[in-house]
């Protein structure tokens, strides 16, 4: 559901453990390959918002489907055996079960058991792929907690919402500065085509938008520590895009899977979001109660 920042494509497969070369000037991407992709974020966006906004199980079973993709493809990135991925897609199961009820403590408990136990198991079995199995249990199930957590908050919509919207404001100016500035690149062994400028431009349209969000809907919080989380948050969605990318050149594929034909999987599509929804649970998390008021959803319009 982001736009693409430029990753840049890759050649063919190579070696596990690799790094894989920049992609030449002369591999771009063909004609109408923006629009397409356009299309597509708007089509997944709508579904997702649409899904926000119904929230209970709706809500839940999205976000179980969802981080339960991006397991699947970390464990196919990391050739990981079929029957350690199933069993960590019963955990994800069971964690977005007590998250749905209410119970994040349970569900944090039952995730770091289970992360404890892949990662003794992974030890002792000592077979390729497993070594990585507890991370991508922590990569899909901490952003499914606090999603769900997110969603069940008084005003657990706009909390969703403002979350995901920062993540893709961020995506998008940053695409688009960093095409229209250009300038020093950031880090072209992992991610070629990213600058300096379109990090800025992605901080300060992540901040201004919290900040105006965040002033529309009433928080408490004031302007300017808004617009300074906001612009935090945009450094931790590009950090999180750059991390997806070091996992897939080091395993020397151009996408994490193939759910959405020539658009990528799942890992492609959530990659910043998967760190920020972390942070921001955490944020509102430490905030007072009466920090957030229950607004309906006609309101959310008014």
């Amino acid at each position: 559901m982001r736009l693409p920042a430029g990753n840049g494509a890759m050649a063919g497969p190579e070696p596990q453990g690799t790094v894989a070369a920049p992609a030449p000037a002369s591999a771009s991407k063909k004609p109408g390959s923006l629009a397409s992709r356009v299309v597509v974020g708007l089509f997944l966006a709508a579904i997702a918002i649409a899904d926000i906004w119904v929230g209970g199980s709706a809500f839940t079973l999205m976000i179980a489907a969802g981080v339960g993709i991006v397991f699947w493809e970390w464990g196919t990135m990391h050739q990981t055996p079929v029957a350690w991925r199933i069993a960590g897609l019963l955990v994800l199961v069971a964690v977005s079960v007590f998250a749905h009820l209410g119970q994040p403590l349970a569900a944090l408990a039952v995730l770091g058991t289970a992360i404890a136990l892949f990662a003794l198991l992974t030890v002792l079995a000592r077979m390729p792929g497993k070594r990585w199995l507890s991370t991508g249990l922590a990569y899909a199930g901490l952003p499914a907690i606090a999603l769900i957590w997110l969603r069940g908050q008084p005003d657990g919509f706009a909390l969703v919402m403002w979350t995901m919207a920062l993540v893709w404001a961020t995506d998008i100016f940053a695409y688009f500065v960093g095409r229209a500035i250009g300038g020093p690149k950031i880090w072209t062994a992992v991610s070629p085509n990213k600058t300096w400028a379109g990090l800025v431009g992605g901080m300060v349209a992540a901040g201004l938008f919290s900040a105006l969000f965040g002033l529309y809907r009433g928080w408490p919080q004031p302007f300017l520590m808004l617009v300074a989380l906001g612009m935090a948050l945009a450094v931790v969605a590009q950090a999180g895009d750059f991390f997806e990318s070091w996992l897939k050149r080091r395993a020397g594929v151009k996408d994490s899977g193939r759910i959405l034909a020539g658009h990528g999987g799942m890992m492609d599509r959530v990659d910043g979001l998967v760190p920020v929804v972390c942070l921001v649970a955490l944020w509102v998390g430490m905030q007072p109660r009466v920090a957030y008021v229950a607004v309906s959803i006609p309101e959310m319009f008014a």
